[in-house]
């Protein structure tokens, strides 16, 4: 019997904003990768995400162990982009406290009117 070896591409899909995901997934590659540095196992994640496969998730541990530096890099770039959104919506936004209070003020008067 003969084996034959052969390299399959990294199982990842970067789609038009430039996130990776992981095989057919809609899981972005820093989830899975966050949860392995987490010391969560491959069987675990694929529990927590029911789109993923195990042989995708494994593969894409893998990927990371063999390409650190780079997917370091890219980890990195993922969470400069998430604190750049976040603070543009902190920017745009009016203060959430006061729009609470609103909230809170109108609750308890109709919680009155019962």
């Amino acid at each position: 019997m003969n084996l034959i070896l052969k390299s399959d591409k990294p199982p990842r899909e970067e789609d038009n904003t430039g996130a990776i995901r992981v095989g057919n997934s809609r899981v972005l590659l820093e989830i899975v990768i966050r949860a392995f540095q987490d010391d969560a196992s491959a069987e675990s994640i694929v529990d927590s995400y029911s789109t993923l496969t195990l042989s995708d998730t494994y593969g894409a541990i893998a990927y990371y162990l063999k390409n650190k530096d780079s997917v370091e890099e890219y980890l990195n770039q993922r969470e400069e982009l998430a604190e750049s959104v976040k603070q543009r919506i902190n920017l745009t936004q009016s203060d959430m406290s006061l729009i609470r209070s609103r909230l809170l003020s109108q609750q308890i008067k109709d919680e009155n009117l019962y």
